[in-house]
């Protein structure tokens, strides 16, 4: 009980802040700059300049049909979390709104506040509740559909409101400067939520497997499997060495296989998420 107490203090803390860097990401550089991110927000900014209501409180009742949603498909736990965040997120944006933009340039304003929302959103998703509005829609959509990252799904629905702001702005600067902010944020988005664990599959095929595979678990200090393999044309037995090292430590493996074999295969891929020691685990919840 103390343990969930703690917890349950700690992600409204967390959540607090988070909902204080999403609506500073609106309300200091995106709103005042006429920039409408995507999502329920984006929709918030468009209908503000049509009916004058104030951006949060459009965003707190364009929120309320959805947040219905989200009742029928996670539960009250869930939705008691989300619905604070939203309506923290809908009082901080009113707030802030009162405060002049930090930046009048519309490059800086699309950076600065796509960063922003998505260090808010990727840190309310970590705590199990959601921004509320596209985020609870996209949460059911990772359930059936979870090869696909949470900043693609964003970036889809986020590019079709940003199409609608140009005509509603009758601006196509304005847009593509939307338009950027909405790819900035999905691609901070990913790297807030899955971190920077890009790592690279590795096969080698060498005629010196065991000097190669030794100096790589002492050199770089990465695990290695040996894979038995038969050449396609001379038929000759051959193991084939399989290892997965952080981006960053490739190189590392290149040379070493490079001064043991310089006559070796050596096959290089890209893998985006990696599960197990050293990595991601394997019961975390997949956000």
């Amino acid at each position: 009980m103390k343990k969930t107490g703690i917890r349950m203090i700690r992600n409204i803390m967390i959540i607090a802040m988070a909902s204080l860097v999403y609506a500073a990401g609106i309300s200091l550089f995106l709103d005042p700059n006429n920039l409408a991110p995507g999502g329920v927000t984006g929709i918030a900014v468009i209908l503000n300049r049509l009916c004058g209501i104030e951006t949060g409180t459009l965003y707190f009742l364009l929120n309320v049909p959805i947040v219905l949603l989200g009742i029928w498909k996670f539960g009250w736990r869930f939705i008691i979390k989300t619905a604070y965040a939203i309506v923290m997120t809908s009082v901080f944006t009113n707030l802030l709104s009162g405060h002049d933009a930090l930046t009048e340039d519309p490059l800086l304003a699309a950076m600065a506040g796509g960063v922003l929302i998505a260090c808010g959103i990727g840190m309310i998703f970590k705590t199990g509740a959601t921004t509320g509005g596209m985020d609870i829609i996209i949460k059911i959509l990772r359930q059936r559909y979870r090869h696909l990252k949470t900043g693609f799904l964003f970036q889809c629905s986020d590019i079709l409101i940003v199409a609608v702001s140009g005509f509603v702005f009758r601006d196509l600067n304005i847009a593509l400067y939307a338009l950027l902010a909405v790819l900035i944020c999905g691609r901070a988005l990913d790297y807030v939520l899955y971190g920077n664990d890009e790592a690279r599959m590795i096969y080698i095929i060498t005629g010196k497997p065991q000097e190669v595979g030794h100096k790589l678990l002492t050199g770089v200090d990465v695990g290695v499997t040996y894979f038995q393999g038969r050449g396609g044309w001379t038929g000759e037995e051959k193991q084939v060495i399989f290892c997965v090292v952080r981006k960053q430590l490739a190189p590392q493996v290149e040379e070493i296989v490079k001064e043991e074999d310089p006559s070796a295969f050596m096959i290089i891929t890209s893998a985006s998420e990696i599960y197990g020691e050293g990595y991601k685990d394997f019961f975390a919840e997949r956000l």
